[in-house]
């Protein structure tokens, strides 16, 4: 016999198989062989704390041998080849759909394998150094190779989120990620599960080239037939999942008047506590976290003055790392290894900036970067790239702030608020060095000022938030992508390039792992179609 229950029960009743079967047996009268946990979540909002789960009993029974739905990957080899721009979650998704639907990939990837690009993200600490293509951003993986690895989106209406997990645990993923309520792999965990992707993709037929850049489309009039990377050419239809950060596409878009447009993003800081504190308050007690329960989380979201301020991948018990992609930049992010057991938690905090704000003057008081593109005309003309440029100004002023190297500007969030440099720094998991900076003076005014409005909030709801013991460290820019690459609601086609499919975050259709999974998938589909569809091709 097989039953399903809802149970809820405290932290260390939940914490083994056994005590969860000892519950149901003097709660429920059951005398379950074997239970699965399908829905979990920890509900923290009263002294007393609880976990929900859902959970199936297997009473004289043996579970099943999978605890995950497997996706069958036929052999493509000699089948119509089509090219997938960038090996991040979109690209590395959208291949392994298209092997499903018998289309052999062939993927192109700027940077390296996962594991070497572990040897230039580690460089980066040492030397102050960025390789401009191969770091946070740019490798196998994508920029959520080396994040938390979190798996939670509210997207679930653009296609099948538990598909994207089932892969997940198809090539090594805990199944655990099938029943949290907020499930995340770690950066010690994703490195092999992006490999063992790979894998599969070759041993289906498919190709994947590291350190093989796109540096233009293959074009007969308005039909793209395929890449060309340096020397090589790759024909067939093409999905574009460059990533977030790859500025050099946008600019190659632009100049070949291929349509784009500037998309909302939203800027601000990386906000350092010590976990234990945020244990203490989001647990509600003075032993914090205690033997069962997890780092904590938090998310906080307010208005101020007509946009938004929230926080932003947060990462319990992480580390914050220098996420720059080339030279003349600094730009921080967040991870955490799969236990998340760092002294440090962390988060985004950052404000809305729509595209209409550019026309404020003072957002254009920081300095212009030197040595880009001419391509990149002035912000106030608000043409396509004008969101971008003024990430790339932010960036750069940071930058500069950090004594021109990856060590981060910082100040105590107390301090902040309240106007006063902090002549001191607190211990910080960034590894690359904290240098001490009036973040409140020199970053624009419309970010500032709302920040501090915010921190104001938050540390009103939430008793303790608002210390000194907390630092900023600045800045974070990398959110979403400041371009949008426009593309046919119906066919997933670009608007006016037949055989061009713009796909998940750098494309400005997704946010975040899961996300980028299901477009890329749901490119591959349309992609597909339109290959094995003669009336569409």
């Amino acid at each position: 016999m097989i039953e399903e229950y809802k149970i809820r029960v405290l932290p260390e009743q939940a914490a083994s198989e056994q005590s969860i079967k000892q519950f149901l047996q003097e709660e429920k009268g059951v005398e379950a062989t074997a239970v699965r946990v399908l829905k979990r979540s920890i509900d923290a909002r009263q002294r007393t704390i609880y976990v929900n789960l859902k959970v199936r009993a297997y009473v004289n029974e043996l579970p099943e041998d999978d605890a995950f739905v497997r996706t069958d990957y036929p052999n493509v080899e000699g089948k119509p080849q089509a090219v997938v721009v960038g090996a991040g979650p979109g690209g590395l998704f959208a291949a392994l759909r298209l092997i499903e639907l018998g289309v052999r990939p062939i993927v192109v990837e700027r940077g390296k394998s996962v594991h070497e690009r572990r040897k230039d993200i580690a460089q980066i600490s040492r030397t102050q150094q960025v390789d401009p293509e191969s770091n946070y951003s740019f490798g196998e993986g994508g920029a959520g190779a080396f994040s938390d690895g979190k798996l939670y989106t509210r997207s679930k209406k653009r296609g099948n989120v538990e598909k994207i997990l089932n892969v997940f645990c198809q090539h090594g993923a805990s199944t655990s990620i099938l029943a949290d309520a907020h499930p995340h792999l770690g950066t010690d965990k994703l490195p092999n599960i992006i490999e063992a992707m790979r894998n599969t993709i070759i041993k289906c037929g498919g190709e994947v080239h590291f350190e093989t850049k796109m540096d233009g489309i293959l074009l007969q009039k308005d039909q793209v037939e395929g890449v060309r990377c340096g020397e090589k050419t790759f024909k067939g239809p093409v999905i574009l999942a460059t990533g977030h950060s790859a500025r050099d596409v946008y600019r190659y878009l632009y100049s070949q008047g291929i349509e784009i447009e500037a998309k909302d993003i939203a800027v601000g800081v990386r906000l350092e506590h010590p976990s234990e504190l945020i244990d203490q308050i989001q647990y509600h007690r003075k032993e914090g976290r205690g033997m069962y329960l997890p780092a904590a989380e938090y998310c906080f979201v307010t208005q101020v003055d007509g946009r938004g301020v929230y926080s932003f991948c947060m990462c319990p018990g992480g580390t914050v790392v220098p996420a720059a992609s080339g030279p003349n930049q600094l730009v921080v992010n967040g991870m955490s290894n799969s236990l998340r057991n760092s002294p440090w938690s962390n988060a985004g905090m950052v404000v809305e900036l729509h595209v209409e704000d550019l026309q404020d003057r003072s957002l254009m008081e920081l300095p212009p970067v030197p040595d880009l593109s001419p391509l990149a005309s002035p912000t106030s003309s608000l043409n396509p790239l004008s969101m971008m440029e003024f990430q790339e100004r932010l960036e750069y002023t940071a930058w500069m702030q950090g004594n021109r190297k990856q060590t981060a500007p910082a100040q105590r969030m107390a301090h902040f608020v309240n106007g006063k440099g902090s002549y001191d720094l607190p211990k910080s998991s960034y590894t690359p060095g904290l240098i001490s900076t009036p973040m409140h003076f020199w970053m624009p005014a419309f970010v500032t000022k709302r920040l501090q409005q915010g921190f104001r909030n938050f540390g009103k709801a939430c008793h303790g938030f608002l210390t000194n013991e907390a630092v900023m460290i600045g800045v974070e820019t990398r959110t979403s992508a400041p371009v949008r690459i426009l593309r046919d609601r119906d066919t997933l086609q670009h608007v006016r390039l037949k055989g061009l499919f713009p796909c998940g975050e750098g494309a400005g259709y997704a946010g975040g792992i899961v996300s980028a999974g299901v477009d890329g998938e749901r490119c591959a589909e349309r992609l597909a179609e339109y290959l094995l569809t003669p009336s569409l091709g």
